[in-house]
């Protein structure tokens, strides 16, 4: 992962300066910012390939950033820091578009083990060539995990890693009960507490963008798993 770009973007002079060359002295090139309002611009002139984000930030929020990042580029990993301790916090940064929450204060072990997570999970995202083969069919809808994509008829959702991942598994398990636990580490790689409200934020992403065919529905069997039924 040498040379891997950073867009670090923070507003405590102390906290940024630690927390850059400490990455640096790991070989990562970062590009930090200060001002909410010049990141996006920063993102577009660095190309990160990682997007390490404060949610406070003076003239524009983490989570709007985010959000605004993930439409130029749906598969960039992101991590949102905060102080924010309520589950609802966590749940927002994951809606507008993150893979990764981490609370201050944090050590910055975990911060590069946590941003080395996030890039293994990216390099084994990419698009490989598709082939009929790759084609999974979901009730009335056709999934190319290849390409990221979901088509219904002539509408195509554009699909995250994630949001591909997890509807990889599903299919998987078509007319059968997937459990959690594997979902969370296939996919998260552990099964804390933060990763399965991330899955539960997701599974509310795939049954929203399945709603168009009643007979493709995801059922919540509590305290085990998903039920991914699909009729024909």
């Amino acid at each position: 992962m040498k040379g891997t770009k950073i867009l670090y973007v923070e507003d405590e002079p102390f906290l940024g300066r630690i927390v850059k060359e400490s990455l640096e002295s790991r070989d990562f090139q970062v590009r930090m910012i200060r001002d909410g309002a010049q990141a996006l611009q920063a993102f577009r002139d660095f190309q990160p390939n990682v997007c390490v984000l404060d949610v406070m930030l003076p003239n524009r929020d983490g989570f709007s950033i985010g959000e605004d990042i993930r439409q130029e580029d749906p598969q960039i990993p992101i991590m949102y820091l905060t102080a924010k301790v309520q589950t609802e916090d966590v749940l927002q940064g994951f809606r507008s578009g993150g893979n990764d929450y981490l609370r201050k204060p944090f050590s910055m072990e975990e911060l590069i083990v946590r941003v080395q997570n996030l890039l293994q999970l990216s390099q084994g995202s990419t698009p490989a060539p598709v082939s009929q083969s790759t084609v999974m069919e979901i009730g009335r809808y056709r999934f190319i995990p290849n390409k990221y994509e979901l088509h219904l008829e002539e509408e195509v959702r554009s699909l995250s890693h994630r949001e591909t991942e997890l509807l990889r598994i599903l299919c998987e398990h078509q007319n059968q009960v997937v459990q959690r636990k594997h979902i969370l580490k296939s996919i998260w790689g552990d099964d804390s507490f933060f990763n399965s409200r991330n899955l539960d934020v997701y599974i509310t992403k795939l049954r929203d963008y399945l709603k168009a065919d009643p007979a493709v529905r995801i059922v919540t069997i509590k305290g085990v798993g998903y039920h991914f039924i699909t009729v024909d």
